[in-house]
C-alpha cells in the first residue's frame, strides 16, 4: 500500500495593517507586506495557497493592481479576499479594479474606507498583465533597478540628489538610513576612505533593488525598521528620512530617524540629513547633537550637518 501524505491545510494571510475595527484578520495569518521586516513575500507564494486573505491596499495604482492580482492568484478556489482602502488612497477605484480582474464584488463603507469582498473568479482577467506592470524593472534612463511602490521608484528624488551634491568625502564606518534604491549610498561609496556602509531600509523591495544598484563589497544590506536597527559606534550616518508611512503623512518618522542616528553614532560622529524645508526637525536635531549646521537651503530642501 502506498502512503499518501494529506494535503497541507490552507492558511490565512494578511497584507499590511488593516484596521482591526474594520475587518477581522484570522489569528496566525501570514504577513505578506514588504514593509513588515521578516514577512513572507506575496509574489513568492504558490498559487491557491490561502483560504482567506485580507489586504490593506496600497495607495499607488500600479502597485495596488499588482498586489490584488497576486492575492487573487494565491487565493484558493472557494476562498475569500477582503480588500480595503481609504476613499482618497485608491478606494474610489477599488471596485472597478477588482471587477477588471474578473471579480464579483460585494462592498460596504465604514470610517471613510471602501471594503470589498470577493472570491477567486473562475476565469480571472488580466492577472499576468497586472503582475508584470508592478514587477521589478531596470530603469534605463537612470540605470537603476526599481519597482512601483518603492519611494520615488521611477526618478531620483530631488532631496536625495541635492544631498549627493553636497556630501563631503566621508571616511570610516557608516549607515544610510532609509536607503531606498541606494542612490545616496552610491555617492557615499565614491569616497575610498569609507570602510563599510550599511543600507537600512524597511521596504524589502527597495533592499532587493539596492543589492543590484550598489555593487560594492563595502556595502551591507539590512531589511529593518530604522527605529529598531541595532547599529552603534558609527563614524557617520546619511539620510533622506521619510515623512509618510504607507501613504499617510507622519512627521514623527523623520524625528525618529534623527534620534536613531544619534544612537548609532560614536562621539564626534556626523549626521548628514536632507529634509523638506517645512519639516520640524531643527528642535530634535539640537536636542540630539552637540552642533547643528545648515549646509544649504535651496529648492524647498534643507541639508543639515550635525555632530554628536
Amino acid at each position: 500500500m502506498t502512503n499518501i501524505d494529506p494535503p497541507s491545510p490552507l492558511r490565512s494571510a494578511v497584507y499590511g495593517a488593516p484596521p482591526a475595527d474594520l475587518v477581522d484578520v484570522p489569528d496566525g495569518a501570514v504577513q505578506l507586506s514588504p514593509l513588515r521586516p521578516g514577512a513572507e513575500a506575496l509574489e513568492r507564494q504558490p498559487d491557491a495557497a490561502f483560504e482567506t486573505i485580507v489586504v490593506a491596499a496600497p495607495p499607488g495604482a500600479i502597485e495596488r493592481r499588482h498586489v490584488l492580482a497576486h492575492a487573487l492568484r494565491t487565493l484558493a478556489p472557494g476562498g475569500q479576499l477582503t480588500v480595503l482602502a481609504a476613499k482618497d488612497k485608491g478606494g474610489q477605484r477599488l471596485r472597478a479594479e477588482l471587477e477588471g480582474l474578473g471579480c464579483d464584488v460585494a462592498e460596504h463603507f465604514k470610517a471613510r474606507q471602501r471594503i470589498c469582498t470577493v472570491g477567486r473568479p473562475e476565469t480571472p482577467l488580466g492577472l499576468s498583465e497586472a503582475i508584470a506592470a508592478g514587477s521589478p524593472v531596470t530603469l534605463e534612463d537612470v540605470g537603476l533597478r526599481s519597482q512601483p511602490g518603492i519611494f520615488s521608484w521611477n526618478r531620483v528624488d530631488p532631496g536625495t540628489a541635492l544631498l549627493c551634491r553636497h556630501l563631503p568625502p566621508l571616511a570610516g564606518r557608516g549607515a544610510d538610513i532609509g536607503a531606498g534604491l541606494g542612490i545616496l549610498s552610491k555617492a557615499v561609496l565614491l569616497a575610498p576612505a569609507v570602510e563599510m556602509l550599511t543600507l537600512v531600509e524597511i521596504d524589502r523591495r527597495a533592499i532587493e533593488a539596492a543589492r543590484v544598484n550598489v555593487a560594492d563589497d563595502r556595502a551591507r544590506f539590512l531589511w529593518a525598521d530604522v527605529r529598531e536597527a541595532a547599529l552603534a559606534d558609527l563614524d557617520f550616518v546619511v539620510s533622506n528620512p521619510p515623512f509618510h508611512a504607507e501613504g499617510i503623512e507622519d512627521r514623527g518618522l523623520g524625528q525618529a530617524f534623527i534620534a536613531a542616528a544619534g544612537r548609532m553614532l560614536r562621539r564626534n560622529g556626523m549626521l548628514f540629513l536632507v529634509a523638506n524645508r517645512h519639516m520640524p526637525y531643527e528642535e530634535v536635531l539640537r536636542a540630539t547633537f552637540r552642533t547643528v549646521k545648515t549646509v544649504t537651503d535651496e529648492g524647498g530642501y534643507k541639508i543639515f550637518e550635525a555632530r554628536k
